[in-house]
């Protein structure tokens, strides 16, 4: 992808003493050198207008004794990425923080030090965040290397016959557990972690001790447990009487390194992990990761198959937002009437995909180039028949019933506030970001795929709240039935190709870097792919909006009661498989 014309010229004239463009074959943007990081950062922001950090990966290349941290810049008005990356030492990799500059990178630094090891100087809260603090090593690290290991990249030569080892035979640290001198696991009294948490939480909130009236703030731990509809997920509040004054969210009870995964598979063998990342959203997910790669291998797909996209893809929006109100409602206590409407209509969307993919949920749809197969006649007639007419009356009834309700407006209206500024500086994305006034959508944004042929709204609300957050997907629904709507009306007659080329089961990528993002129904959902050349991918990330959106909860949360918190947590809709990966 080119840069953008917003003055290449200008900023290497202005920055040429710390930026120079990235020459490497199938790569772009700028490295910048870590000692000029924050003040072009500062000038990207303040006066090229990139205000919203949408994502920042790291990178192990062991070859070159190099680790690269690749950030992506985005204007909030639409358009492409400034790209831009900085070089430090695999030895001393240390690189100032932007979080000064844009909050939102807060996680995405700590997941990068989780890791990679990559250390951000200048973080307010440089901790583990998806691994505990005792963990050994920063295990996507090329060279690091679990207790069981096998090989690099699968297909693995052997599988359970044959010659194998376990590495923490080799490994000081035994059970990839760093014990510090004189340490012995069986008499030690539990101590550092959590006191290390709590402390990171209490201290932002410490009162200044010449107070006239002494109150004791209190620390809760909300979790960790599955309520039912979110996942496995802690919440530590400080609470002063009531009122929130800080909150940390706990997160990685669920982490499986989806990426090292990613890593060792080839490159097809990724698409039906990516269904398991939000689980509900799968043909999303499919899409975002397609994308990426058929911008490094050149593939353009049919014209049938880029319609059977976009309905996949709607229909998937359908079936979250009506999932999102259904929690939201359990989260509020009205747990039976409101979840059987979600729950039925997205049977019936998911019959549609059973029928398309041969999968309910984990459906393994979309190929490099196109899609596996079409949609059967009988499937798209009930097609058809959903869009337009049931799903409209449908989502209709819901907001007749729901949006009036006092109690749900009692319990919503102005509860878990987030004003544009801080939405668009925490990176937020998707109904968190436009339900503060930010309208703000990638298919319109910088569209992918064949979006710019439809005609639809980007919903818009302007309060920020609960209820903001809970109108913004009745909206969604309603601007993803246009869309469908037209999919329907103008998709190329049924045996059209719906895939460039013959089926492989094997693909070589060629070389270079891309990043392929889908406004997926959470918000961005971005897929940053390295490749050699070879069949797997050099490194293979995910821009997971569930995770990157908890980067506001705790904005969301203070001067809200102790009792809002789960509200406030449903309204920005997460799925543990996403956040934790």
């Amino acid at each position: 992808m080119a840069q953008p014309a917003v003055a290449a010229s200008d900023l290497e004239a202005r920055f040429s003493d710390i930026l120079t463009p990235d020459t490497r074959k199938g790569y772009e943007g700028y490295i910048v050198k870590p000692e000029g990081l924050l003040a072009f950062a500062k000038a990207l922001r303040d006066e090229y207008g990139y205000d919203y950090l949408s994502s920042v990966t790291g990178v192990d290349y062991l070859p070159n004794d190099m680790m690269e941290v690749v950030y992506h810049a985005y204007k909030i008005t639409g358009g492409p990425p400034l790209v831009f990356k900085v070089q430090v030492p695999r030895d001393n990799p240390v690189v100032p923080s932007v979080t000064s500059i844009w909050p939102g990178a807060d996680f995405q630094e700590r997941e990068a030090w989780d890791l990679l090891g990559i250390r951000f100087e200048g973080h307010p809260n440089l901790r583990r965040i998806l691994l505990w603090e005792g963990f050994w090593g920063h295990p996507l690290r090329k060279d690091w290397r679990e207790p069981y290991y096998e090989g690099e990249h699968k297909p693995f030569k052997q599988r359970t016959s044959g010659p194998h080892f376990w590495h923490e035979d080799h490994s000081p640290f035994g059970k990839n557990v760093d014990y510090p001198p004189g340490f012995d696991p069986y008499t030690w009294e539990p101590e550092t972690a959590d006191q290390i948490l709590y402390e990171s939480v209490v201290q932002r909130t410490r009162k200044p001790e010449q107070e006239e009236l002494h109150s004791e703030q209190v620390v809760v731990n909300l979790g960790p447990q599955h309520p039912s509809t979110h996942g496995v997920f802690r919440m530590i509040a400080t609470l002063d009487g009531e009122t929130v004054v800080a909150l940390e969210p706990v997160m990685g009870y669920l982490h499986r390194n989806h990426e090292k995964i990613g890593e060792r598979n080839t490159w097809i063998m990724n698409i039906p992990y990516t269904d398991r990342l939000d689980y509900i959203t799968a043909m999303s997910n499919n899409f975002g990761y397609v994308l990426a790669v058929e911008k490094l291998m050149g593939l353009e797909p049919p014209e049938r198959a880029q319609y059977l996209r976009v309905i996949m893809a709607e229909l998937t929006r359908i079936v979250n937002h009506m999932w999102a109100i259904g929690f939201l409602l359990n989260d509020l206590g009205a747990f039976f009437t409101p979840a059987l409407y979600a729950i039925e209509e997205r049977e019936l969307i998911l019959d549609i995909f059973e029928a398309a993919s041969g999968s309910r949920m984990m459906n393994n749809y979309m190929r490099f180039g196109g899609v596996v197969r079409d949609i059967p006649e009988d499937a798209w007639d009930m097609l058809v028949k959903l869009v337009t007419d049931r799903l409209p009356r449908k989502i209709d009834e819901l907001d007749r019933f729901l949006t009036h309700n006092e109690i749900i407006k009692s319990r919503c209206l102005g509860v878990g506030v987030l004003t544009p500024e801080q939405a668009i500086a925490l990176s937020t994305a998707g109904p968190v970001l436009r339900a503060s006034g930010v309208p703000y959508d990638v298919r319109r944004a910088e569209p992918y795929g064949i979006y710019d042929r439809f005609d639809f709204e980007v919903a818009v609300r302007y309060h920020g709240d609960v209820y903001d957050r809970y109108l913004i997907r009745i909206d969604e629904m309603r601007q993803s039935l246009r869309i469908l709507e037209q999919a329907i009306r103008d998709i190329p007659e049924r045996g059209a190709p719906i895939l460039a080329g013959k089926p492989q089961y094997q693909v070589r990528v060629p070389a270079g870097e891309a990043y392929g993002r889908v406004e997926g129904p959470k918000g961005e959902l971005g897929f940053y792919v390295v490749s050699t050349g070879k069949a797997n991918p050099w490194r293979y990330h995910v821009r997971a909006p569930s995770f990157i959106n908890l980067t506001a909860l705790e904005a969301m949360s203070i001067g809200n009661k102790v009792a809002d918190l789960v509200v406030i947590l449903g309204s920005i809709d997460i799925v543990l498989g996403e956040v934790d990966r």
